[in-house]
């Protein structure tokens, strides 16, 4: 009897220790499932979303490739990116290029057993699932920089088929597309409430208006939101915040930071009493910005825009500082435009490498966790003449972002370069890209399997 309970006591101890194993590999792999499926859907729509699950899988050589999970595999067929209904009636539509706005991985493991070898059974083979929706997640709130070029070139018309109007009144809708999908207050509120100094009572996104060429005056700024489509008067440029000259200095801001585009945050219809819905066209009747003659130079409003955002880090922890800056990026202004600029350093301000100053600066405002998405619009393979490097506008563009996955191109524009194209997001449709901008600024989340 005794030698007969022995067998049993050992098979059932057998089995705890194999199930037990069993359990604690499976709840580590589904763990692992369901950070790949949260990395590639928060990379989406970028194509490169598939990529970035796998990443992030633990299969070998991968960031969450584990030694108490030897041998797992991406099941054939996975990372799947997968364009859902019932999301995409909640507001989160399938992007170009991936077309999709979620994304599932399976990984399987087969761990050897020890004690079951008793009972035939040598090996068990487990696989987790997990899918995930490009964004739903709770995420912080941001202060939101955007800097829109002005200059005489964007009076032109971009004739391809994707807008077909001035570029600036192109530009402006492409930003409309991004304040429609930001939140004015938190999600979980059905209005936003009172609204007092362009602000509603807890804002969440906060949005700022910048742009250059710099306007000379307070009444200048009025001017691009206030109906009476009066051109603003431009100044030279010089130090954002102290000037360089005597005479007034360079105003780069139109609008301070407010929350008052929209009424709730469930809606995408802009506030039409918004002074910041009118700067950007979105009323009817109301020109909003206008083009302003005058050469680029962007160095100075991303040190006015940067500097802004690291104040406000510094002051308000809740939020987090994010630049979007929209340019052809071919910086050219001649040193007469400039008074008192430096004309042989480099740096900022100076008359000469106007290209690698904005650059710097705005990797000088990265370094204090102020995120900088670039759009080029119509960027082209030569310019930037102030400098010696060799950089072209396309390049100059891309190295303002603070990483490739931040870089966007509108390559098929009037005039630009046909190969200055963002290898993460290839698409060229404005639209479209700030839709994708407004879908980076929020997370994934995990969906059940079964969503349709």
């Amino acid at each position: 009897m005794l030698c007969a309970m022995m067998v049993m006591l050992l098979g059932m101890t057998g089995l705890t220790l194999d199930v037990g194993k069993a359990l604690f590999t499976y709840k580590v792999l589904q763990a692992t499932t369901d950070a790949a499926a949260l990395a590639g859907a928060s990379a989406l729509p970028s194509s490169s979303a598939t990529t970035t699950a796998t990443q992030y899988s633990a299969v070998a050589g991968n960031l969450n490739a584990r030694a108490n999970l030897p041998n797992v595999s991406m099941v054939s067929g996975y990372p799947k990116i997968k364009c859902l209904n019932t999301i995409t009636n909640a507001g989160i539509t399938c992007g170009t290029p991936a077309n999709g706005n979620a994304l599932q991985v399976k990984q399987s493991i087969a761990i050897p057993l020890t004690f079951m070898k008793v009972l035939g059974f040598s090996q068990l083979t487990m696989t987790a699932s997990a899918t995930a929706a490009a964004k739903g997640a709770q995420r912080a709130p941001y202060n939101v920089a955007l800097i829109v070029d002005s200059t005489g070139s964007m009076g032109s018309t971009d004739s391809d088929s994707q807008c077909n109007t001035t570029r600036l009144a192109c530009a402006l809708a492409g930003i409309q597309v991004l304040l429609q999908n930001l939140s004015p207050c938190s999600p979980n509120l059905a209005t936003c409430g009172a609204v007092s100094n362009g602000n509603v009572s807890n804002p969440y996104d906060r949005v700022a208006l910048y742009t250059f060429p710099s306007l000379y005056s307070s009444t200048d700024v009025q001017h691009e939101y206030d109906s009476s489509g009066t051109t603003p008067q431009v100044n030279y440029y010089t130090d954002g915040s102290t000037g360089q000259y005597t005479g007034p200095a360079s105003i780069y801001k139109i609008l301070d930071y407010s929350s008052d585009y929209k009424t709730s945050a469930s809606t995408t219809t802009l506030n039409p009493n918004s002074n910041l819905v009118k700067a950007i066209g979105g009323v009817p009747n109301c020109p909003g910005m206008q083009p302003l003659e005058m050469y680029t130079y962007i160095a100075g409003v991303i040190y006015t825009a940067g500097l802004d955002l690291i104040n406000l880090d510094n002051s308000d922890s809740t939020h987090k500082g994010v630049v979007v800056v929209l340019t052809d990026g071919d910086m050219n202004t001649p040193a007469k435009y400039m008074p008192n600029a430096d004309p042989s350093s480099g740096s900022y301000a100076s008359s000469v490498k106007q290209c690698a100053q904005a650059d710097a600066l705005a990797a000088y405002a990265n370094y204090y966790n102020v995120r900088v998405y670039a759009v080029a619009y119509g960027a082209t393979d030569s310019g930037c003449s102030t400098d010696t490097s060799g950089i072209t506008p396309c390049q100059d563009v891309q190295a303002l972002a603070s990483s490739p996955d931040y870089f966007y191109s509108d390559y098929t524009s009037t005039g630009g370069a046909s190969d200055c194209i963002s290898a993460s997001h290839p698409s060229s449709n404005l639209n479209q890209i700030f839709t994708q901008i407004a879908n980076s600024l929020s997370t994934g989340r995990l969906i059940p399997d079964n969503t349709t």
